[in-house]
């Protein structure tokens, strides 16, 4: 995944906010981080979901690099989590935190001052 200051991090930021944005993917993707990697299938058994439903949400994720698919145990496919798309994420909010704390301290400030110079 590129750097948080590669062009492309905004880009990456954007896919992973849309797949986090759907309930069902973030439930898999907490599933997978609890218990590691899985087969649709398995997801299936765990989740209130068809396999199929799962096999479509797994796909979105793959495409936003949450998620990658790897060969398992009779040619069954297992998901693993995917670290790099989340921490580009994570710069994204960082950064525009930055910016909010920026805005709201001169904010702060200033009101501070406008009620210092109150008769």
């Amino acid at each position: 995944m590129p750097p948080p200051d590669h062009p492309d991090a905004e880009s990456t930021a954007q896919e992973v906010f849309t797949a986090l944005a759907d309930p069902t993917r973030r439930g898999i993707l907490a599933e997978l981080a609890a218990r590691g990697p899985a087969t649709a299938t398995d997801l299936a058994d765990r989740l209130p979901i068809s396999r199929q439903a799962i096999a479509k949400h797994l796909g979105l994720l793959a495409d936003a690099g949450l998620v990658r698919a790897e060969a398992g145990e009779r040619r069954r496919i297992r998901y693993r989590l995917q670290a790099g798309p989340v921490a580009v994420a994570q710069s994204f909010l960082a950064a525009l935190a930055r910016d909010w704390d920026s805005h709201l301290s001169v904010l702060r400030d200033h009101l501070d001052q406008t009620k210092e110079n109150e008769p």
